[in-house]
């Protein structure tokens, strides 16, 4: 048992570490383990929660109505934490055709969506300018549909099949109707724990150059972290730290990374699973844990969303008080993190119930963090959570 003199001296340090915190500096790595390995929970709570209410004042928790359609299954990354790919040639492989997307897109309308999150395998023979072509065919049809569209893995695989560099990608799908670019494929970045998991998808480095890239252009970005696999926990610290750094690089006037997601591994039938026994142990008290601390080691991005789709609706509710100020999309359709195992769903009527049972405003937005009314008339999609 701990001596009392070595308890103060431990509390007197998280104190200070809680103090900088909350005068929005960078903490560094260490002090972030430090917190992890022996702040209480109701402490990191308490300090997470402050930083919300001063950055995001308004007691209002955002949520959106997008839809995730998959333009293509057919993938070569081969990540061993995804039972949504197939190889070249498998017979349940596809590539999604224009009607297709229409059907879908009606259907996001009628639904009151605004978006399409358009994501999907690194397919070996579509390039740069099947993208173009598919971006500007959806915008000639629907103007007004918003394109939150790939992400870094995707613009290193498109860039390398069509030899461009990560810049000129980015920018002929931004003239062809791109309008954000999510923060899919992070996992972890490190090299180490890349290879593990995802070797055939781009590096760290590489990643991290497509964000660059896309804030100088003023694209919005958002970024993500899948942890509960076989990171360390001094891997998540050293994710958070690029991310940051990045975020500090952007434009004065861009907006970067409007929001930082952390979601947990799911673990139902993967690779990672079944050939090296790796499971998803993340309680709901650790990952509450780590959405505070997202809040405290990421004080220059201003949106941190709870991951209702991978922890369910108790634990997310309980992030809002942590840190989160945001319950992300609906997701009429999902299919990437739903064929690991994550059960999880809302329609637009039990997603602002939830937000207000956590004692929290619901407030719809669009991919910018820009307040929509709730369109009139809206139909309410048939799903459970």
């Amino acid at each position: 048992m701990l001596s009392f003199r070595l308890r103060f001296l431990l509390m007197s340090q998280l104190d200070h570490l809680f103090q900088k915190a909350l005068q929005f500096e960078f903490l560094t790595a260490e002090e972030g383990l430090e917190l992890y390995h022996h702040a209480a929970t109701a402490d990191l709570m308490f300090v997470g929660n402050e930083l919300r209410k001063i950055q995001k004042p308004d007691g209002k928790v955002t949520w959106q109505i997008d839809r995730n359609v998959n333009t293509t299954n057919v993938c070569v990354a081969n990540c061993k934490f995804c039972n949504f790919f197939r190889v070249p040639g498998h017979p349940e492989s596809y590539i999604t055709d224009i009607p297709t997307y229409q059907r879908k897109i009606e259907e996001t309308l009628k639904y009151g969506g605004d978006q399409l999150l358009l994501q999907g395998g690194h397919h070996p023979e579509l390039g740069l300018d099947y993208y173009v072509d598919l971006f500007s065919t959806l915008k000639k049809l629907y103007p007004n549909v918003k394109l939150h569209a790939l992400g870094p893995p995707e613009i290193v695989h498109i860039s390398t099949v069509s030899k461009k560099s990560f810049r000129e990608t980015l920018i002929a799908l931004r003239e062809a109707g791109l309008d954000s670019l999510p923060g899919a494929g992070a996992e972890i970045l490190t090299n180490r724990v890349r290879r593990l998991i995802s070797n055939g998808k781009c590096s760290a480095e590489e990643w991290l150059e497509v964000m660059k890239e896309a804030h100088q252009l003023h694209i919005t970005t958002s970024a993500t972290m899948m942890f509960g696999h076989v990171e360390t926990v001094e891997e998540r610290f050293e994710h958070l730290l690029k991310i940051r750094a990045v975020q500090a690089l952007k434009p004065a006037d861009a907006k970067g990374f409007l929001a930082f997601i952390a979601w947990t591994f799911q673990d139902v039938d993967t690779l990672l699973t079944s050939l090296k026994g790796v499971h998803n142990s993340t309680t709901a008290d650790e990952y509450i844990r780590m959405v505070a601390l997202c809040r405290i080691m990421l004080p220059n991005i201003i949106n941190i969303q709870a991951s209702w789709l991978t922890v369910g609706k108790e634990a997310a509710q309980l992030c809002l008080h942590a840190g989160a100020n945001d319950f992300g999309s609906i997701m009429i359709e999902e299919n990437v993190v739903s064929a690991a195992g994550a059960p999880h769903r809302f329609t637009y009527k039990s997603m602002q119930d939830a937000i207000r049972e956590a004692g929290f405003e619901p407030q719809l937005r669009n991919q910018q963090y820009e307040y929509r009314e709730i369109p009139e008339g809206i139909q309410e999609q048939l799903v459970n959570y």
